[in-house]
This record gives structure tokens, sequence and C-alpha cells, in this order.
């Protein structure tokens, strides 16, 4: 008897230590998650979209099947792609093509180490930078996001319909055609992609991480893994032997001897 009073002390103070971790941790998540704006507007005053627009885009991504389409943060499955990490980097590739184009009349591509280098670091302040303003609610980006965030938009509002041209595109992704039918859904969408993708690329107030931890890996804007996700993706999965572990030599250390079971004469279900 004592053996199981043991045993259950055991357990209960495994419940204690793992919600006192699960409540500290999701503390913390609760007051350093992205804000939704109430509006993204540009530095010349016009307004790309709403809060109101990014949770329906949220509606119309879960309606259409959600993280069982791709990945948003890392989280989903894996046939087509993360949509965050996919938005990042044509984001950042529009972008220093642009620059690249009209500082120096060449594709980002063609360019030599010193003005990729350059474009990088205007790049890395342009994307990283956080310009939510918490008094207004307002999230203010420059002209020239605002164009890029419309180019893109159209590639997925070509991707989620019917254009023949991206059919190949879609084959890859195991995306059928007119996955949204109603084109007034692609809007909101684009919208929702792109807070997500802004929380992945922007830092938290005071910080030098963004709100995803630096999540997806993105050299072009030095999203790089940081080190307290090696230090506690190692830690966990020590931890995670180790209690498996620790389980296997109890189990084996134990006498067990053969139980004799005992039937009930009538089914305790008829009861019911």
């Amino acid at each position: 008897m004592m053996r199981y009073i043991k045993l259950w002390v055991a357990l209960g103070v495994v419940f204690i230590l793992s919600f006192a971790v699960l409540g500290f941790y999701g503390g913390r998540i609760y007051h350093t998650m992205p804000p939704i704006p109430k509006r993204v507007v540009t530095t010349s005053g016009s307004v790309l979209f709403t809060g109101d627009d990014i949770r329906e885009g949220q509606n119309v991504w879960q309606s259409m099947g959600g993280q069982e389409v791709g990945t948003v943060w890392g989280h989903g499955a894996y046939v087509a792609p993360d949509w965050t990490a996919d938005w990042l980097h044509r984001e950042c590739l529009w972008m220093l093509n642009h620059w690249a184009t009209t500082q120096y009349h060449q594709t980002y591509d063609t360019l030599d180490a010193e003005n990729k280098a350059t474009l990088q670091a205007r790049l890395q302040t342009e994307m990283r930078t956080n310009t939510y303003n918490p008094t207004t609610g307002d999230l203010v980006i420059s002209d020239l996001r605002a164009q890029a965030f419309r180019a893109i938009s159209q590639h997925y509002a070509s991707l989620f319909t019917h254009d023949p041209a991206l059919a190949p595109l879609r084959d890859a992704y195991a995306l059928p055609s007119d996955v949204i039918k109603d084109q007034s859904r692609v809007a909101p969408l684009t919208a929702f992609l792109w807070w997500a993708t802004w929380s992945c690329a922007t830092n938290r107030p005071g910080d030098v991480v963004t709100y995803t931890n630096n999540w997806p890996h993105e050299p072009l804007i030095g999203n790089n893994l940081t080190g307290s996700m090696v230090v506690w993706s190692v830690v966990s999965f020590v931890l995670l032997l180790a209690g498996i572990g620790a389980l296997a030599w109890y189990y084996a250390t134990e006498r067990h001897p053969d139980d004799v079971e005992v039937y009930p004469d009538r089914d305790p279900l008829l009861a019911l």
C-alpha cells in the first residue's frame, strides 16, 4: 500500500510542476504575442486593410483546410509549404530586386557581394523594425512594402483560384484548383498571411528577436536560430529521454507477479 502512496505522490508532483511550467510560459506567450493592429497603413496615409480583415482572413484560412493545407508559423501539415516562410522569402526578394533595379539597374542576384550586403542591411532595417503603435492601434509600413504586399497578394490570388499558369505549382503543393471559389475572400486571406509573416520578421518591442523567436529561418533579414532555441530544444529532448529511461528502469526493477483475472458473472454494462 505504501508503494502506491509514493507513486500517487510522485504523480501529483509531476502534475504540479508540469502545470506550473505551462502556466508560466503560457503567461509569457500571452504578454508577448503579436498584436493584431486596428489598421495597416502606409507612410503616405493609405489604408491597406484592417484588423477585421485579418480576422476574416483567418476564417478563410480555416475554411479552406487551415493547417491541413501547408503550415503557418511552422504548425500544420507538410504537403504544401509554410506560407509564412514562403511569403517572407518572396517579400524579401521582391524588395531586394526593386532596390537593385532602381539603384544599380541590375537584378539582385547579379550584384557583387558588397552591394548585396548593403541592400540586405537596408532590408533588415525595413523588415525587423517594429512600427506598431499600441496607442493608436496602427501598424505603419512604407509605401514600398505596400507595393510588395500587392504584388505577392496577386501571386496568392492566382495560386488559390484557377490561374492555369500556376497549375504546376498547385500540383506540387497538392492544391486543387479554386481552393477559394469566392474572389471576395482572397483579400482577407492575403491580409491574414501578411500579418502572420509580419510577426515572423518584426522584432518584439525592446528585443532583438521576432515575435516568433526568429522563425522561420531567413538569412536575408537575419532570421537565424537563437541560442535559447538550441538550448531548450536539447534540454527538452534530453529530459524526454531521461523520463522514458526512468520509467523503463522502474518497471524493470519492480516485481510484477502474474495476476489472476476475475471476470464478473454478469455484464456490468447491461445495467446501463
